[in-house]
């Protein structure tokens, strides 16, 4: 078995096989795309079960009281919130949505941290009725809408941390949508007592797919600074390798910078998502067309695009692509989706190998929120999901179908 140029962005365990063929958890990609059709999003189960031990792991070596909560919102799927809470993790959820699927996954409900900046009534009675073991309170509305009820509770802190990411994925700077501001904290903390609400401790995310850590190593050190609490949750947000330049930091490496600010006398949270996903993830297209417009660009369309990945388009995204029989190549293309938007571009100055129609193209690295923001664009169903280990293959989420499109239709 050969090893791959990409195999930093690939599932861990990835390989070519003896037909010179892509294998994700010891599936080949081009048989999964007979079998189960493309779009379709594939996950190494192996990837992401040893991300989530390094994790525990990490912490374990370094402090003894602590928890790894899955974030939700990067893979909110049944399986995945299953998957993890075999290997330990609680779950993190941003809506009643998520909380259903962790909930379906078996997570137990008093290992569930609910969050949002504007959770409806809906949300917080589901949550409340469910059990849930933490509601993060975001909002001086959010304290009162809770009153008189029994709840276990943490305040969402803005810590004034601006980290090195994109400006719509950083969630830690003084004007944010999200927690309650330095200054507002004392008020905040008295409002929770008054409305009888039982304050466990403090939250604070800084943003999402960061590659620097001076941020983290700030962030234990503000919150312990505001008070004594026996909880302190970090958040998440560890980056992961889109492209071959990509370097992030180690999980180890993380852990020791959330670290370096914490007391010793608290238990620490934290809720990685992308980076126990991210790249245990891949999705498989057919390609369609093949345009060459001389002395301008190659044009590689495929049978997805805005609808399965949305990301490239929201924030600029960054992707490698593969032909799956044909790794690497030299041929300067560009990725389109088959959508009606000339933005819909997937990748730009992709390496391919003498691109064709029929071809099964590769995306590495998709784990994290091509699910999750997954949409119905042009009326196109949504992709399935693929769990694969040990060479074989499951179909944890179905494809959609045209019937499932009007399915809500009165």
């Amino acid at each position: 078995m050969a090893a791959l140029a990409l195999s930093h962005v690939l599932p861990l365990g990835s390989r070519l096989n003896r037909l010179g063929r892509i294998e994700v958890g010891g599936c080949d990609l081009v048989e999964l795309a007979r079998e189960f059709g493309t779009p379709a999003y594939v996950y190494a189960e192996d990837d992401m079960r040893a991300r989530a031990r390094a994790y525990l792991e990490a912490f374990s070596a370094r402090i003894e009281r602590f928890e790894v909560v899955f974030a939700g919102k990067a893979f909110p799927c049944s399986a995945a919130f299953r998957l993890l809470a075999e290997e330990g993790l609680g779950a993190d959820v941003a809506s009643g949505g998520e909380l259903h699927l962790a909930l379906r996954g078996g997570v137990p409900a008093e290992r569930i941290y609910l969050h949002g900046n504007n959770k409806s009534e809906a949300d917080l009675e589901y949550a409340l009725a469910s059990g849930v073991g933490h509601i993060v309170v975001d909002s001086f509305d959010e304290i009162e809408r809770l009153r008189g009820v029994s709840a276990r509770v943490l305040l969402r802190v803005t810590p004034g941390i601006r980290p090195s990411t994109h400006s719509y994925i950083q969630t830690g700077q003084e004007d944010s949508k999200f927690g309650f501001g330095l200054d507002d904290v004392p008020r905040a903390v008295e409002a929770c007592a008054a409305a009888g609400l039982e304050l466990r401790g403090l939250h604070a995310h800084i943003g999402s797919q960061i590659l620097e850590l001076e941020g983290f190593e700030k962030l234990a050190e503000v919150l312990s600074a505001i008070g004594d609490f026996p909880l302190l949750n970090l958040g998440g947000g560890l980056g992961i390798a889109y492209t071959a330049e990509d370097r992030p930091p180690s999980i180890e490496d993380y852990v020791d910078a959330l670290l370096r600010g914490a007391p010793d006398d608290v238990t620490v949270l934290c809720e990685p998502g992308r980076s126990l996903v991210g790249n245990a993830g891949v999705t498989i297209y057919t390609v369609g067309t093949v345009k060459h417009i001389p002395g301008v660009r190659t044009y590689v369309a495929v049978d997805g695009g805005m609808s399965d990945n949305l990301r490239p388009m929201l924030y600029g995204a960054r992707y490698e692509a593969e032909i799956a029989d044909r790794p690497g190549g030299a041929d300067v293309c560009t990725i389109a989706g088959m959508h009606c938007e000339s933005g819909d571009i997937l990748v730009r100055d992709a390496r391919l190998e003498d691109p064709r129609a029929g071809d099964v193209l590769v995306i590495p690295a998709t784990g994290a929120y091509g699910h999750a923001m997954a949409n119905n664009y042009n009326a196109v169903p949504r992709p399935p999901v693929v769990f694969c280990r040990d060479g074989d293959a499951r179909v944890v989420v179905r494809r959609e179908t045209l019937d499932d499109l009007t399915a809500r239709d009165v």
